[in-house]
């Protein structure tokens, strides 16, 4: 849809150049809008006007007038700055680089002011302005609404967003329903899930849901201290408790009285120290280091691990009674490679985020950089692609992120199998669609929820791929 977009307004840019600009078409326009040129410019969806070379407007079509909101008659002979209100107009004005550079911008989402105040989206393209001689006189832009657009992307984000969470996939949709109930007891709550899931923004919106809102939330990596560190940053401690303690320390638990306690990596934390922890569970006690003072805590303790605590468990590595204290309510995290639908999704609120953060206008990533991206299996998981989506910010100078703009890391062939690549969309299509079949045991029914779409339709992209469940082998 995209491309087709880019290509139709290519083409409107470059029409409307030509008959503008062709036997003295911007005179024409300029008085009062008669003659054909102004009949094909109205006759044109998308908004356009023409510029001389001193920025002024010289023709301005019916379609320009609806979306600005300003009458041609009060938009001639303006400067277009006053008149096309875009929020780049002073610092990366699309025609000002076209006008410079000869090269034209196409698509280039930006922001208008309409003449009654109302901000709406837009993208712009340009062109350059030539005579029946093929001297530059001057600049063509046209632009088009996309408020419709918008509209639809936010009503998908809002179905598919929960706190700052974004998943369409149904094992994650089954844990936005359930997270309201969860944040509004002050039951502990256990977070499982490979780094780079969202532990830390789940552990948030808990917090934010619960009564508890109002007061703090504390993290705390326990796999980032050793255990003595560790102690006294979780319970606090007493001036001479140890070497250099000068004074009196509050720990974190005394820190997020009346709020949340998030114990991040929890399955790093050794025995001994495991201990104290379990007592506060138990009876909400603890004692800062150097002191025999007993302290109250009144913090909702929510944890999280990178690591099965039942295996720890059954080695010995974790006890068993503080894993039973600590998983009152578990939610497990699915990595990014058992949610791939996602993908496109997270890519666009990276672009949309990145590009706001850095004032940038990247519009999207092309189909081939789509399906690298559906290709590799992010062992970093949603951090990961933040990162590789940061990355392509960086190298990009273009309106849309290509594959030379990713990580080479990307493009490595898995286990020498680079021949067996998928060569076009479908083919990435079709192999996603295998791999979660397989995961779902060819189950239509689950493979379709797990990707958020009805199984009708799941049906009709197996049919025309050319998907059949394989025979059994005896």
């Amino acid at each position: 849809m995209t491309v087709a977009k880019s290509r139709d307004a290519e083409r409107t840019t470059n029409a409307a150049a030509a008959r503008t600009g062709a036997g003295g078409g911007a005179g024409h326009a300029e008085q009062g809008g008669a003659g054909e040129e102004s009949v094909i410019l109205d006759s044109i969806a998308d908004g356009v006007f023409t510029v001389d070379g001193q920025w002024r407007i010289r023709s301005f079509n019916r379609a320009a007038e609806a979306i600005t909101g300003v009458p041609r008659e009060e938009a001639l002979g303006r400067p277009c700055c006053e008149v096309f209100r875009a929020n780049i107009c002073e610092s990366a004005c699309a025609l000002r680089e076209t006008m410079k550079t000869g090269r034209p911008v196409r698509d280039r989402a930006v922001f208008i002011v309409r003449s009654d105040g109302t901000r709406i989206p837009i993208s712009v393209s340009t062109a350059l302005l030539r005579n029946e001689t093929g001297d530059v006189v001057g600049g063509v832009e046209t632009f088009r609404d996309m408020s419709v657009e918008e509209e639809l992307r936010k009503e998908l984000e809002s179905r598919y967003t929960f706190e700052d969470m974004i998943s369409k996939s149904h094992v994650m949709q089954e844990i936005f329903r359930i997270l309201p109930d969860v944040a509004e007891s002050e039951a502990t709550v256990l977070i499982e899930g490979e780094s780079g899931t969202g532990k830390e923004l789940l552990a948030r919106a808990i917090h934010n849901l619960s009564p508890r809102r109002a007061g703090p939330l504390v993290i705390v990596n326990c796999g980032a201290l050793p255990d003595t560190l560790l102690e006294s940053e979780l319970f606090g401690h007493r001036a001479g408790a140890f070497t250099d303690a000068k004074t009196d320390r509050h720990g974190r638990f005394e820190l997020a009285r009346g709020g949340t306690i998030f114990l991040d990596e929890i399955g790093d934390v050794s025995p001994a120290l495991q201990a104290k922890l379990l007592r506060v569970l138990e009876d909400g006690s603890f004692e800062p280091l150097g002191s025999s003072e007993t302290l109250q805590a009144d913090a909702r303790v929510v944890a999280a691990t990178n690591r099965s605590l039942v295996e720890l468990v059954e080695r010995g590595g974790f006890r068993q009674d503080l894993f039973y204290r600590i998983n009152v309510i578990s939610i497990e995290l699915p990595p990014l490679r058992e949610r791939k639908g996602d993908v496109p999704l997270l890519v666009e609120h990276f672009i949309a985020r990145f590009n706001r953060l850095r004032h940038r206008s990247i519009r999207g990533v092309s189909r081939d950089a789509m399906r690298t991206l559906m290709r590799y299996d992010y062992p970093g998981n949603v951090r990961e692609l933040e990162n590789i989506i940061e990355h392509a910010f960086v190298m990009c100078r273009s309106a849309e992120i290509r594959p030379r703009h990713l990580p080479r890391s990307l493009a490595a062939p898995d286990s020498g199998a680079a021949a067996a690549e998928p060569s076009t969309f479908d083919e990435a299509e079709a192999e996603f669609l295998r791999r979660t079949l397989e995961r779902n045991l060819w189950n239509q029914a689950a493979t379709a929820r797990e990707l958020g779409i009805h199984k009708t339709t799941l049906w009709r992209k197996l049919k025309r791929l050319g998907i059949e469940k394989p025979e059994e082998t005896p």
